[in-house]
């Protein structure tokens, strides 16, 4: 018998907004929190697992940065699109008091307050990505163009990486 999914909060706002969306549980590993060890689980590849990364701007404040898995985060590209001079990761300390969710269960949906969201250009490419359903060992797969929608994100290039993939 399959193990019933608790809904989120995250699932709540999205049946709340009329998005199209699945839970799709994983395994979570405690000593790996990765969007690696997340894609591996889903059997995904990590491009289509993104994870939600919060920063501290010099002029802005808070902002939200949503990148593929296994890349890394260009802090003068987010510097930039989000109209600071410089940002900063914010503290591990601080990401529960100030998004509401912990490391491994960050979603870019639902946080304690609206926070202006940058998603990754290169979620375009996908039909569905996969995003944390705010808490560990559960993702949300949605639509690219409803997660835009649902967080008012801001397509931009926010990765060292650049815009391949």
């Amino acid at each position: 018998m399959a193990k019933k999914i608790n809904k989120t909060n995250v699932a709540r706002l999205l049946d709340k907004a009329g998005v199209g969306y699945e839970l799709i549980p994983y395994e979570v590993d405690e000593s790996d929190l990765s969007a690696v060890h997340v894609a591996v689980q889903l059997g995904e590849d990590v491009k289509r697992v993104f994870k939600t990364i919060v920063l501290h701007g010099d002029r802005s404040g808070y902002f939200v940065c949503v990148v593929p898995g296994d890349d890394e985060i260009d802090l003068k590209k987010a510097a930039r699109v989000s109209g600071n001079k410089k940002c900063e990761l914010l503290p591990m300390k601080e990401l529960l008091p100030v998004t509401g969710y912990i490391r491994g269960g960050c979603s870019p949906i639902g946080m304690k307050k609206h926070f202006p969201t940058y998603l990754h250009l290169t979620a375009g490419q996908y039909d569905f990505i996969y995003i944390s359903a705010g808490q560990r060992g559960l993702q949300v797969k949605i639509a690219p163009s409803d997660l835009l929608c649902e967080t008012s994100a801001t397509c931009a290039d926010l990765t060292a990486e650049g815009v391949s993939g």
